[in-house]
């Protein structure tokens, strides 16, 4: 059972956002944060998620398989909120590889301020991008630290090395070829999306459960964990369609 934190409830000084440190800093706590790409009503989030599971899954490259593969070996078939977790901590990290790429990109093409231009442009998107998994990965590691940790190893040290792996061959392909690193992303987002909305399906006691979590100033509050499953889910699609849009386009175009 995922425990809320009750409503109305003042924060601890430890969940309070951090407004100290200079004029950057506050600057960038006035501004209101990059929570979900696109916020629905419960009545569209509803439908969205119908939408998913009546979608057919893409057909997931040979590098995809081996990671859904190794991750249901690893933390078993059934949807369980510690292997969202996981799932949340290796999404962040094509987003950063691509950033990566493309401030290398950025420095070398300085002299080509129109070019410069759209490189950096691909900058933003990216970390835009990797931001909404990051608020996603947060919200996860509350829910699953109120129910306890497993294993330090199975929890903390395996899901990091995955992460690495999936850097080092997300930023390997986007250099070498980035189509195929837009089409693993594309289907890794896609297996996100559909995994989200057969967890909401699963968990129908969910529906009366509110989300008013630590990150709900940053998220948003939602009527039900529900709600806020399917809102994420609907973010991992909107992710698969920008990874899919990439597919045709030059590199920096």
């Amino acid at each position: 059972m995922v425990r809320q934190r009750p409503r109305g409830r003042a924060r601890d000084v430890d969940d309070a956002p951090a407004t100290s440190g200079g004029p950057v800093s506050a600057a960038v706590s006035r501004r209101p944060p990059l929570g979900p790409t696109e916020r629905l009503p419960h009545d569209r989030l509803v439908a969205e998620q119908r939408t998913t599971l009546g979608l057919p899954r893409r057909r997931y490259s040979l590098s995809a398989r081996a990671l859904f593969t190794i991750m249901d070996r690893l933390y078993g078939e059934p949807r369980t909120l510690e292997k969202f977790r996981v799932l949340e901590l290796v999404a962040r990290v094509p987003y950063q590889a691509w950033e990566n790429v493309a401030y290398v990109a950025v420095t070398h093409t300085a002299r080509q301020p129109g070019f410069a231009r759209r490189v950096f442009d691909r900058v933003r998107t990216a970390r835009w991008e990797q931001d909404n998994e990051q608020w996603h990965l947060l919200i996860l590691e509350e829910l699953t630290g109120r129910n306890g940790r497993s294993l330090f190893i199975r929890s903390r040290v395996v899901p990091q090395v995955l992460a690495f792996a999936y850097y080092q061959l997300s930023w390997f392909m986007y250099v070498v070829r980035p189509t195929w690193s837009y089409r693993l992303n594309a289907d890794f987002e896609d297996h996100a999306e559909h995994e989200y909305a057969l967890l909401v399906d699963e968990h129908p006691e969910w529906e009366d459960v509110p989300y008013d979590g630590s990150f709900s100033d940053d998220f948003g509050s939602y009527d039900s964990l529900a709600d806020l499953f399917r809102q994420i889910g609907y973010d991992e699609r909107l992710h698969r369609l920008e990874s899919e849009s990439n597919l045709t386009r030059p590199r920096f175009g």
